[in-house]
């Protein structure tokens, strides 16, 4: 009988040892053993418990639990029961029964020796860990280590370090965390542990992302990812991190997207503890988007089930995010009051510093709203000791709550250099990150610091404050530049077969056919481009060479500007202001209504593109001229008498970037160019144009740039044509570089959802800006005779996305592009007009102005609107 037992013993403890290895293998390697004749109870309970903990890793928690209860009934063995309802507890954790997964392995402990108790205490963690009791959790951890080692259990050790290693990440301790983790995912790799040195790895991008270095966390993420799909081992639960990730940039719209993902996902899975985390997830995203409602609700149902699986930290997490959801609604009232600050008191009791932050600054914001200024400053001086330690936004957080609390002793000098100090603080954060999007992204850290700035100088009537105020937190993504490798060859790897993807999609559809497959393949290659792109590099420097640049003097804009003046639009509140500067001097105006001035331009921007594509109708013309007329005024009539005749240098507010400038009367002829700060401009003005030939470049299927092109040519002696076939992504690119003069014609898409995937079209499909950005040398000068080439995705701080950030932050000069579809017929010749001009030696931003101006003259509604399309943006 010992002797026909023993290869069961043998089979179930394999089953067991393949688990986190293998995890198919060893259910069908179990279920052999509980097949084969009679098999003896304990190895029975071996094979079942094997099963439960191998569906666990496949994310079966209904099954795990299933087979699990089995193994504990099935043996009369205190220690195999001992190990079943170890294992028991660890699943039903997971499940959300963290009570009962609590008294399962609390029951387990006493029967247990050796390493056995060492496994026991690890899981013991686990469960505490889940309940919000990290102390205790990093004791049983610690413990756990402490046997593996006597024991000479390198499995138990690696577990244990990686569970301590990813705890001591969530509550800040990096360092500690960092050594656990590398090292429970070099003990796992030696022992041939392909998944669970996976799960180690990823938690070491976890750690990277809580001290704020996202592209490491990115590609940590993106690589182990690519190892979970070889494993083929699903892990659902691993979107709660790529969440918290996108949310610490923000970027909000993908952040949204993912929570849902992960509610579906885990709810379809019966993942109860993790499905509250994502509700809760959800509900945070909610809350950044302005979707209230749905924060609300969510917080409300995650509170509802963290309070049954009796995580109460973690209930408070989710009353946090419904407290802000009510304050962001208005309102404001005594009960709201009570429960911000008890919650507040709660995070941080137990290790959730920067909710807590957030909550007591927001309560603080509310006494004063309510006449309680004494316990406003009394919230405030607890938040600002946050501007010590933590992550920058942490940090900076903090530098806000001493600013506030500055400003309600009225001390307005000592309120504004705590926000100087806060935002220097989130300067060096978004240094570190590196690529383009995500350092456009984090402005929203910087905006009520900002804002507050803004605030202080408007009410005391300095224009040259809000001047520096509104310079301080716009556009600061153009201020630096990531550092890009010569090449990326995953990257270009990438891009060019998303422009194969992309071409074969767009004859697919032009031949009535859906391409649901092609599209689902560009949806995964933008994603993989995202992800190389973001994880690319996690260092910056200053856009010309140095650090981030400072906002510049009144002195050396007055220097710079001649005789032009400079216009640069604040939202301050509801109202819609303007800094202008002139002759050396500075002045603040009121413009009105910000919500009329918007309105405004969508109606004339609306008007100018039905001229385009609808024709020259009287009714359209009537159209446009109302909106012109009423825009005009409310822009300009304040300050009309400063700008007389002069060049005009305009910083637009974010919403206002899409302007077609030149179609306002103030405007037409007058040479205008736009900025995305006054910083950006004059960085701009100085540099020094590349010698290169001039590029001529021609798009396919579009008949008009070919001509476009041939007579530029004729104009342009020495000037490289690159048409046709030869008119591919690398060689455009490649001529590019050093190029003095570039001129695109060819089919333009901007897309809204992500600028840096808006397109032009070439000969072998499109070129996005992604693509670009990997220039060494960027043309001087260029022109994108293209639709829409000249858009721009605004987030916040007035963040640009899109061709013209790009180019501008590469090192362009100047760019003219369109904000508006343009028919190819009528561009041709405002392009010859306008490069005969340059060639004649007018700056590009005066060159526009005359063509646009005789242009206009000659034609008709459609010929005006043409015009108009096109923007000088850059130094002009």
């Amino acid at each position: 009988m010992a002797d026909s037992a023993a290869p069961g013993a043998v089979q179930a403890q394999a089953a067991l040892d393949a688990v986190q290895r293998y995890p198919h293998e060893a259910i069908a390697i179990a279920r052999q053993v509980l097949a084969a004749g009679h098999p003896d109870a304990d190895e029975r309970s071996t094979a079942e418990r094997a099963i439960g903990l191998a569906l666990r890793e496949l994310n079966d928690l209904p099954g795990a639990m299933r087979h699990l209860r089995r193994a504990v009934r099935v043996t009369d063995s205190p220690r195999a029961r001992a190990l079943a309802r170890m294992s028991l507890g660890y699943v039903l954790a997971n499940a959300g029964r963290t009570g009962a997964a609590l008294r399962a392995v609390t029951l387990a402990l006493p029967r247990l020796t050796g390493a056995d108790a060492g496994r026991a205490r690890m899981q013991r963690g686990v469960v505490l860990h889940y309940r919000g009791r990290f102390d205790e959790a990093v004791r049983d951890y610690g413990i756990a280590v402490e046997i593996a080692q006597r024991e000479g259990d390198l499995l138990l050790e690696a577990r244990a370090r990686n569970n301590r290693g990813l705890l001591n990440a969530h509550r800040g301790t990096s360092r500690d965390a960092d050594d656990d983790l590398f090292r429970s995912a070099a003990i796992f790799s030696r022992l041939g542990l392909d998944l669970a040195a996976a799960d180690a790895r990823w938690n070491i991008g976890i750690a990277a992302g809580q001290r704020g270095d996202v592209a490491g966390a990115l590609r940590s993420f993106a690589t182990v990812g690519d190892e979970y799909r070889r494993l083929s081992v699903p892990r659902p639960a691993l979107l709660l991190d790529r969440f918290e990730l996108l949310l610490s940039v923000p970027l909000v719209d993908e952040a949204v997207e993912v929570a849902t993902s992960a509610v579906t996902e885990l709810r379809r899975r019966g993942m109860a503890s993790d499905l509250a985390e994502a509700l809760l997830a959800r509900a945070r995203a909610a809350l950044l988007a302005g979707d209230l409602d749905t924060a609300a609700t969510a917080a409300a149902s995650a509170r509802a089930r963290f309070r049954r699986q009796g995580r109460r930290i973690w209930a408070a997490f989710a009353r946090h995010v419904e407290l802000r959801a009510e304050f962001a609604r208005g309102t404001r009232s005594t009960t709201l009051l009570t429960a911000m600050v008890r919650t507040a008191g709660q995070l941080d009791a137990t290790g959730w510093p920067s909710p807590a932050l957030t909550t007591r600054i927001e309560a603080a914001r509310l006494a004063e709203t309510m006449g309680r200024p004494a316990r406003a400053a009394e919230l405030l001086a607890v938040a600002a000791r946050a501007h010590r330690r933590g992550t920058a936004p942490h940090r900076a957080q903090g530098w806000y709550a001493l600013a506030l609390r500055r400003r309600l002793d009225g001390d307005l000098r000592g309120a504004a250099r705590a926000l100087r100090r806060g935002l220097g603080v989130l300067d060096g954060h978004r240094a570190s990150l590196g690529a383009t999007e995500l350092r456009a992204h984090s402005g929203a850290y910087g905006h009520e610091l900002a804002a507050e700035g803004l605030d202080i100088a408007v009410r005391t009537g300095t224009p040259a404050q809000v001047l520096a105020w509104a310079e301080r937190w716009r556009a600061n993504a153009l201020r630096m530049r990531a550092v890009q490798p010569p090449q990326d060859p995953e990257l270009a790897a990438a891009l060019a077969e998303l422009r194969m993807v992309s071409t074969a999609l767009e004859d697919a559809l032009l031949a009535g056919h859906p391409g649901y497959a092609l599209r689902r393949s560009q949806g995964r290659l933008e994603q993989r481009i995202r992800e190389l792109a973001r994880g690319a590099h996690g260092g910056a420097r200053g856009a010309d060479g140095g650090d981030l640049v400072a906002p510049p003097t009144v002195g050396a804009l007055a220097a710079a500007l001649g005789d032009a003046v400079l216009l640069e639009l604040v939202a301050h509140g509801p109202r819609l202001r303007a800094v202008l500067v002139r002759d050396g001097r500075t002045s603040l105006h009121d413009l009105g209504p910000l919500d009329e001035a918007l309105g405004r331009a969508r109606l004339h921007r609306f008007g100018l593109r039905r001229l385009v594509t609808t024709g020259d109708s009287a009714s359209a013309r009537a159209g446009v001229e109302f909106a012109t007329t009423a825009l005009d005024q409310q822009l300009f009539d304040p300050v009309r008498r400063l700008l007389r005749d002069r060049p005009l240098v305009i910083v637009p507010i974010a919403a206002l970037h899409a302007v077609p400038w030149s179609g306002l009367p103030t405007c037409a002829g007058r040479p205008v160019t736009v900025a995305p700060s006054a910083t950006v401009w004059l960085g701009a003005v100085g540099r020094i144009v590349p010698a290169g030939p001039p590029v001529l470049v021609a798009g396919p299927r579009l008949p008009a740039a070919e001509t476009e092109v041939r007579q530029l040519g004729a104009a342009l002696p020495g000037s490289r044509p690159l048409t046709g076939s030869a008119a591919t992504a690398d060689a455009v690119t490649d001529a590019l570089n050093g190029a003095g003069l570039a001129h695109i014609a060819a089919h333009g898409a901007f897309r809204a959802d992500n600028p840096l995937f808006s397109t032009l079209e070439l000969a072998d499909g499109p070129l996005t800006a992604y693509e670009l950005e990997r220039l060494t040398r960027p043309p001087g000068c260029v022109v994108l005779s293209a639709c829409d080439s000249g858009l721009s995705g605004v987030r916040p701080g007035d963040e640009v996305m899109g061709f013209t950030a790009v180019l501008l932050a590469l090192g362009t000069r100047s760019l003219i592009a369109t904000v508006l579809p343009v028919p190819a017929d009528l561009t041709t010749a405002l392009m010859l007009d306008l490069h005969r001009r340059m060639r004649a030696g007018a700056p590009p931003a005066v060159a526009l102005a005359e063509a646009q101006r005789a242009f206009d003259t000659a034609g008709g509604g459609a010929a005006h609107a043409t015009a108009a399309a096109f923007v000088c943006f850059g130094a002009g």
